[in-house]
């Protein structure tokens, strides 16, 4: 074949290719840039994503705790339809991630360990049989969380600032991811009831989270298991650290049930079920997306005399006892500049008649009618609603009238933890759907700062699943010095309305 013939074979050779190749370079260059777009969103939507360095399962000793079921007790079924809980502490950490996988890691996985095999509970599943079968749970040899291990290069500094500089989205980078429920054959769902995950910020702080089901656990209870866990961890893996009395107790014998209110509890989460969301690891980006997070300080100053001044103008203006405590007057405070904040013109003023709620959970394993011990591993709270007119909380005396209230509620629990009990799964439906009420989460008394892995204090701790629902986070102050932290998020206008408000207020206290 001649030189001409040869070039003109190839030039027709490399036109066919370049046909036969078009149509696949095209839908590959649309591929790429869909993948570009959608990382770019996803970028946007997390700055600064968490890189995985190792993921993990850890489970108590083998043949440490025997196959157990636990039954629910009418203090688990209220949370049954609660989405999960997530607690962040952050702690000072001024080593590189080499040092932490080296170091920290395999004592952090060998603590948890032993740990779990006190709190085996915590490393079970939820079992969710078909109906008329009620929920229980349940552990077998080998059941274990998952772990995860992150590496993140955000200002660690800024992160745990209180100013509404963060990004709430960011925050739910440093939550563990949720494992998938699954189903058996029988159809039964099975629920897991933990995950955590360790962030490393080299060289200046790390993060543990924890994301785990209300349905096994209240908050002092989890709070038991956290500091027990950091406890084993200081003592480098000696078990023995853990004072028998402060092993916790799994024993539900005890609680009585004389208003069958487990039966009624039953009828209600079955009236529910059906609707209820199984995949509890969705995220709340949507609701998180124009909201700025702040945490706010009441000094122990500013919280004496913010007690003492409940407690003089509820007695020239309501006769009768008054139950004033910290917990009461910063829930007060709180909700009522909560709801000024809402206010935006004189339009909604037009609603003052309707009634709005408070709701709080009341620890009862003090009480004489349940008598269980402050270690019992599971849930015993009462959930209480205190209802005020808004034109009440928005009035002169709101936050006295509001402290008055809760405290009178508080104070009802003496009389009977289970006045109205059958009524808090019901109620909370109707209350819920209204849509005019604030909760809390948290108390100054589950020490949150006292969770110390051997780091010192935590800089801060979060509870981002409250930023999503309206709720706000109470727990005492981190410098010890007697006052309280609220955590809370708002949309950016009603921050600034929010923040001047609870300012000026302390500055009132003068």
């Amino acid at each position: 074949m001649k030189l001409v013939e040869r070039l003109d074979y190839v030039s027709g050779y490399i036109r066919r290719m370049e046909r036969m190749i078009s149509p696949l370079y095209s839908a590959t260059q649309s591929a790429v840039s869909h993948l570009f777009l959608v990382s770019s969103s996803q970028k946007m939507a997390h700055p600064h994503p968490v890189k995985v360095i190792d993921h993990f399962r850890v489970s108590p000793p083998l043949g440490s705790v025997p196959t157990t079921s636990l039954p629910l007790t009418f203090f688990d079924f209220p949370w049954l339809l609660c989405r999960p809980m997530e607690r962040l502490f952050f702690y000072e950490f001024p080593y590189p991630t080499l040092y932490l996988t080296n170091n920290i890691l395999p004592i952090l996985k060998n603590s948890l360990s032993l740990t779990l095999q006190h709190f085996f509970p915590l490393a079970s599943n939820l079992m969710c049989p078909p109906s008329p079968q009620k929920p229980y749970i349940l552990y077998k040899d080998g059941d274990s969380i998952p772990f995860t291990v992150v590496e993140s290069m955000l200002d660690f500094d800024q992160l745990i600032g209180d100013h509404a500089g963060v990004d709430l989205r960011e925050l739910q980078c440093f939550v563990p991811k949720w494992p998938p429920t699954r189903v058996t054959s029988d159809d039964t769902r099975v629920v897991p009831l933990l995950a955590l995950q360790v962030a490393v910020f080299p060289n200046s702080g790390i993060c543990i989270g924890a994301k785990f089901c209300h349905v096994v656990a209240d908050g002092m209870a989890f709070s038991h298991f956290m500091k027990s866990w950091a406890s084993i961890f200081r003592s480098r893996e000696d078990i023995a650290c853990l004072e028998k009395s402060m092993l916790p107790s799994h024993d539900r014998s005890g609680i009585k049930d004389p208003l069958g209110l487990e039966s009624i509890f039953t009828k209600d989460w079955w009236n529910w079920a059906s609707s209820w969301d199984y995949d509890l690891g969705s995220t709340y980006d949507d609701q998180l997306r124009d909201k700025v997070g702040v945490t706010f300080t009441i000094g122990q100053t500013h919280m004496e005399r913010l007690k003492d001044l409940v407690s003089i103008k509820c007695m020239e203006n309501y006769p009768g006892q008054v139950h004033v405590s910290t917990f009461v007057v910063a829930c007060a405070f709180t909700w009522v500049n909560m709801i000024k904040s809402q206010e935006k013109d004189a339009s909604d003023l037009l609603d003052n008649d309707k009634v709005y709620y408070f709701v709080f959970p009341a620890d009862c394993r003090h009480r004489p009618e349940v008598k269980l011990p402050a270690t019992y591993f599971g849930n015993c709270l009462a959930v209480c609603y205190v209802p005020a007119k808004k034109s009440e909380l928005l009035g002169e005396n709101g936050i006295i009238m509001a402290a008055r209230e809760i405290g009178k509620k508080v104070k009802e629990l003496e009389s009977g933890v289970f006045v109205g009990a059958e009524k808090w799964i019901s109620k909370w439906k109707e209350v819920s759907e209204q849509g005019r009420l604030v909760t809390v989460a948290g108390s100054p008394k589950l020490r949150a700062y006292d969770t110390d892995f051997g780091w010192g204090r935590p800089k801060k701790t979060e509870v981002p699943h409250i930023y999503a629902s309206g709720s706000f986070h109470l727990c005492e102050c981190r410098d010890g010095g007697g006052g309280v932290e609220i955590g809370l998020a708002l949309p950016q206008d009603q921050m600034d309305v929010f923040s001047g408000i609870f300012e000026q207020g302390k500055q009132n206290l003068i």
